[in-house]
Protein backbone atom coordinates (compact mmCIF):
# COMPACT_ATOMS: atom_id res chain seq x y z
CA UNK A 1 0.00 0.00 0.00
CA UNK A 2 1.89 3.22 -1.17
CA UNK A 3 1.45 6.91 0.35
CA UNK A 4 2.77 9.31 -1.18
CA UNK A 5 3.19 12.65 0.23
CA UNK A 6 3.01 15.78 -1.87
CA UNK A 7 4.12 19.58 -0.35
CA UNK A 8 2.94 22.21 -3.13
CA UNK A 9 2.78 25.95 -2.58
CA UNK A 10 -0.44 27.06 -2.07
CA UNK A 11 -2.36 28.10 -5.30
CA UNK A 12 -3.10 25.19 -7.31
CA UNK A 13 -6.59 24.59 -8.62
CA UNK A 14 -8.62 21.51 -7.22
CA UNK A 15 -8.46 20.50 -11.34
CA UNK A 16 -4.84 20.98 -10.97
CA UNK A 17 -4.71 18.68 -8.27
CA UNK A 18 -7.15 16.46 -9.64
CA UNK A 19 -4.67 15.80 -12.75
CA UNK A 20 -1.88 15.27 -10.38
CA UNK A 21 -3.33 12.90 -8.43
CA UNK A 22 -4.59 10.49 -11.13
CA UNK A 23 -0.82 11.06 -13.36
CA UNK A 24 0.87 10.15 -9.96
CA UNK A 25 -1.25 7.37 -9.24
CA UNK A 26 -1.18 5.91 -12.81
CA UNK A 27 2.97 5.90 -12.21
CA UNK A 28 3.04 4.50 -9.00
CA UNK A 29 0.55 1.51 -9.95
CA UNK A 30 2.85 1.11 -13.39
CA UNK A 31 6.15 1.07 -11.59
CA UNK A 32 4.78 -0.92 -8.34
CA UNK A 33 2.58 -2.99 -10.42
CA UNK A 34 -0.51 -2.57 -7.89
CA UNK A 35 -3.54 -1.25 -8.12
CA UNK A 36 -5.13 1.99 -8.13
CA UNK A 37 -6.86 1.21 -4.70
CA UNK A 38 -3.70 0.26 -3.27
CA UNK A 39 -2.79 3.79 -3.31
CA UNK A 40 -2.89 6.52 -1.39
CA UNK A 41 -1.97 10.50 -1.67
CA UNK A 42 -1.75 13.14 0.66
CA UNK A 43 -1.27 16.37 -0.69
CA UNK A 44 0.05 19.12 1.63
CA UNK A 45 -0.33 23.17 1.18
CA UNK A 46 2.54 25.61 2.33
CA UNK A 47 2.64 29.56 2.53
CA UNK A 48 5.40 30.99 0.48
CA UNK A 49 6.97 32.14 3.49
CA UNK A 50 6.91 28.53 5.16
CA UNK A 51 9.44 27.84 2.01
CA UNK A 52 13.13 28.44 1.39
CA UNK A 53 15.46 27.85 -1.05
CA UNK A 54 18.68 28.60 -1.13
CA UNK A 55 19.14 30.87 2.38
CA UNK A 56 15.94 33.14 0.78
CA UNK A 57 12.25 32.74 1.94
CA UNK A 58 10.20 31.88 -1.15
CA UNK A 59 7.74 35.19 -0.44
CA UNK A 60 10.90 37.27 -0.80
Amino acid sequence: MPIIQVEILKGRTVAQKREMVKEVTGAVCKTLSCPPEAVSIVIREMEKEDYAVAGKLYSD
